[in-house]
């Protein structure tokens, strides 16, 4: 079947994302849609609506005869998403090891290959990408549609946290580990064990990206 091309809007949403995650919008910059718009070579509307979403998602925030602001960082806007990450991560692993088979994991294990080969480059857009691509493999065979679309809007709502997170080496280096301890646990078929690999691995980001915003 082939993929339904994208409008105008949802190009421009994901162009935003890519500026918002590899930081050529920082956190509390002013967007200035018209050179924006520019940029992106589209008129203002599409670039409105996308950026109305990003302000449901809190990427952004609009401020009256203002405009448009990247989103602040925020230690209690981190926790929150991150908590509710994992309620609902926790259902769609659980659901996943029951269903998981030979095939899926070695398809697992491939991207987690991606991963490692993302990293060697140190480029944030690369490895949250690749990232994205192995965790969301495994929510998908929970074979819950409405949980992982959740998920996705969760993720889609802290990339600016992620892309902190993955600008330090020492994370890099600990994202491998960890996935190769959540793809040893799925391969036991565990579902303990792969969901406490799933935490580690999300505290571990929480802690990381904190300590940044605190310091």
């Amino acid at each position: 079947m082939r993929a339904k091309p994208k409008t105008t809007q949802e190009e421009v949403l994901a162009l935003l994302r890519v500026e918002i995650l590899t930081g050529s919008l920082q956190p509390g910059q002013q967007i200035v849609q018209d050179l924006l718009a520019e940029k992106f070579g589209v008129s203002r509307v599409p670039l409105r609506e996308a950026l109305k979403i990003l302000e449901g998602e809190g990427q952004v925030t609009h401020h009256l005869h203002r405009g448009y602001f990247v989103a602040e960082l925020s230690i209690n806007d981190l926790q929150e998403v991150y908590r509710l990450r994992a309620i609902l991560e926790r259902e769609a692993v659980t659901a996943a090891v029951s269903n998981i088979t030979d095939r899926d994991l070695l398809a697992i294990a491939e991207l987690a290959a991606q991963v490692r080969k993302a990293t060697k480059s140190s480029e944030v857009l690369g490895i949250t990408a690749a990232n994205r691509a192995f965790h969301f493999a495994i929510f998908e065979l929970s074979e819950m549609p409405r949980l992982v679309r959740l998920l996705r809007q969760l993720w889609d709502a802290t990339d600016v946290y992620r892309s902190v997170y993955f600008t330090q080496a020492a994370n890099r280096d600990r994202i491998l580990l960890e996935h190769d301890e959540i793809l040893s646990a799925l391969s036991a078929r565990s579902v303990a064990r792969s969901i406490r690999w799933h935490d580690i691995h999300r505290d571990n980001s929480v802690a990381s990206v904190s300590a940044v915003i605190a310091g």
